[in-house]
């Protein structure tokens, strides 16, 4: 029978995940610091950690040390209980990672994307996943979930890639049901730059914040936009696709599909950075370079900093008169590679340009964001399956 509110199972189940929450944030622990952190009673506390340990969700990880008194007996979730795996994809290649259910990375592999090819995506998509596990010595059969950050996004009503067709290989029709069928575990595919902010809203600056807008800056300019602490993807996935947003100080681009190009991207992308550093006599092969040799520049670099500034505040001044967020982060190499004093830049004309006045921090997930990202997410699915004692424990009593 299913649990109803008030019954013993249902009050043991909220403790253990109270508990099992508790040792992800603060373990190892001792039985006492648990019920001290918990609220419940040692005999309760103890009985709590038997059922965990003998459903195999903690384990014993050795003892206390440096207190008065006999050493205390530490507990520890059981990562090897669950494992996941995140990819992050670009047209240059897919990269994968795989974790136990702590968080903690066990394998990592990275596949190249041949030159153009559109062929064979499900192949190397299982291949590259194949191969994280294979570092970390495990089989496909002990994932539980994966979760694939890719550039655009799928439209739920079709399941067809839009607003990327830089892609190459993603745009078959039914892409996500044969890879769902080849990985043969749950899947989820989503845009990267919204995965970016999963990692910044779990462990980053925004795990605060209910409301924010992440603004990703490479050869592309994207946004994530999460408002009352849920990822906004709209109708057919395509929120936060800011590239292609008319604005003031560019020609009106037309067919902005076929062209994978818009008033922002024309305005602020890796492109027009370059351009803009090489029409003031800096020398740079890529944009993240640009912006590194100008901050190296008095003078010249200066003009490119504020030039730079001026763009994406202009961008980011039409999304916060919609949104109006608590806070923004800038992510993506070319907006990092300024550092704090492109920041206080964009900060300063974005007071000037906007009624709203959002914190501007840089992003606090500075290697693999989207790849983190993708970690996070399917981590916090496959814990809330692992951690649901509801309809397993027995036994105990609850306080």
């Amino acid at each position: 029978m299913a649990s109803t509110p008030g019954t013993p199972r249902l009050l043991r189940a909220m403790n253990d995940r109270a508990a099992l929450d508790l040792l992800l944030a603060q373990g190892p622990l001792s039985r006492t610091t648990l019920g001290n952190l918990t609220g419940l009673s040692k005999p309760t506390a103890s009985q709590l950690l038997a059922r965990l340990e003998s459903a195999g969700l903690v384990r014993a990880s050795g003892t206390s040390a440096g207190r008065p008194g006999p050493n205390a007996q530490l507990y520890e979730i059981n990562g090897g209980i669950a494992y996941v795996a995140g990819l992050d994809v670009t047209p240059t290649r897919i990269r994968a990672a795989v974790a136990d259910l702590t968080g903690k990375v066990v394998g990592r592999f990275e596949l190249p994307t041949p030159g153009r090819s559109a062929k064979g995506t499900v192949e190397r998509v299982v291949k590259t996943i194949d191969g994280a596990l294979g570092e970390a010595g495990l089989t496909r059969d002990r994932l539980h979930r994966v979760s694939i950050g890719t550039p655009g996004g799928f439209d739920p009503t079709t399941g067809r890639l839009r607003y990327a067709t830089h892609l190459p290989g993603w745009h078959a029709p039914h892409l996500l049901d044969e890879l769902a069928a080849a990985i043969a575990v749950p899947l989820e595919v989503e845009n990267d730059v919204n995965l970016a902010a999963v990692a910044e809203q779990q462990v980053g600056h925004a795990n605060s914040s209910d409301n924010f807008v992440m603004l990703w800056g490479e050869e592309g300019i994207g946004a994530a936009i999460v408002i009352g602490g849920h990822l906004v993807r709209g109708a057919t996935g395509g929120a936060g696709e800011v590239a292609f947003m008319p604005l003031p100080g560019t020609p009106l681009v037309r067919n902005v599909g076929r062209n994978n190009a818009g008033g922002f991207q024309e305005l602020a992308g890796g492109e027009p950075v370059l351009e803009l550093a090489r029409a003031n006599g800096l020398k740079a092969r890529t944009p993240e370079a640009a912006i590194t040799a100008a901050l190296q520049t008095p003078g010249a670099g200066d003009i490119v900093l504020n030039e730079f500034a001026h763009r994406l505040a202009v961008g980011l001044a039409a999304i916060v008169s919609v949104v109006d967020p608590e806070l923004i982060v800038l992510a993506g190499g070319v907006i990092t590679a300024g550092g704090e004093r492109l920041r206080g830049l964009i900060q300063d004309e974005l007071a000037e340009l906007a009624v709203p006045r959002p914190r501007l921090l840089m992003t606090a997930i500075n290697t693999d964001p989207v790849l983190s990202g993708a970690l996070q997410s399917a981590l916090s699915y496959t814990r809330d399956a692992v951690f649901d004692t509801a309809g397993t424990t027995t036994g105990g009593s609850a306080d």
